[in-house]
């Protein structure tokens, strides 16, 4: 572990700390830290900062209720900047948004990577804007009992395929199967962290030892 009397701190005294949510990914804010609110925030296993602004301390989530819990604090490679991941409980932004980062800026011809939250967000948008030839539109039109069934036919495609021990067709059909799972879970309105709590929250019991422990 890093002394954090090793941190280098600006003319100021400050060092950037740049939020990050520990179960997306996703960058939540930039703030400030001085050393005194650094130790603050190790102390009480939540983030505060000091507001240049204010020229104060300010604890987040005190006045919003949006409580950052921090995992870990991890410094840069020269020691004078900081990623703090959390959990948090609420909105990062004053504006109400989940981050603050909202605002684009550019958009370049590179082509952004795969995550489970954009397929998820372009699912959402075949639903409540249905786009004509769309097989997901066409999913949400017929209703639940047409993606129940889907959701069944593709589980058993993956039990076929991994019977046979066929790994790229393994592969191949999961994708599908998680698929048409994401599909039912916008149909019933269900989030994706509300099944990543579930497994957060799990124990794996091996009933041959009789002992419970974490996966």
């Amino acid at each position: 572990m890093l002394d954090i009397e090793s941190l280098r701190y600006d003319d100021r005294g400050l060092i950037p700390a740049v939020v990050v949510d520990t179960e997306t990914g996703q960058v939540l804010m930039l703030a400030y830290m001085n050393a005194e609110s650094l130790r603050i925030s190790m102390d009480e296993g939540r983030t505060c900062f000091w507001s240049r602004s204010r020229q104060a301390l300010w604890r987040k989530g005190e006045t919003s209720g949006s409580v950052q819990h921090i995992v870990s604090i991890t410094a840069d490679c020269d020691a004078d900047a900081l990623v703090i991941e959390v959990r948090k409980d609420g909105p990062a932004c004053h504006t109400g948004a989940e981050s603050c980062f909202f605002q684009p800026v550019y958009a370049g011809t590179a082509q952004p990577g795969f995550t489970y939250a954009s397929l998820m967000e372009l699912l959402r948008t075949r639903r409540d804007a249905p786009v004509e030839g769309s097989y997901t539109s066409y999913l949400f039109e017929k209703g639940l009992d047409k993606i129940l069934k889907k959701v069944g036919e593709e589980a058993t495609e993956v039990i076929i395929a991994a019977k046979d021990r066929d790994r790229e067709n393994t592969v191949y059909e999961l994708a599908d199967l998680l698929y048409h799972a994401m599909v039912l879970m916008l149909e019933l309105d269900l989030d994706p962290d509300d099944v990543r709590r579930e497994l957060a929250s799990r124990h794996v019991i091996d009933k041959k030892v009789k002992q419970e422990k974490m996966v």
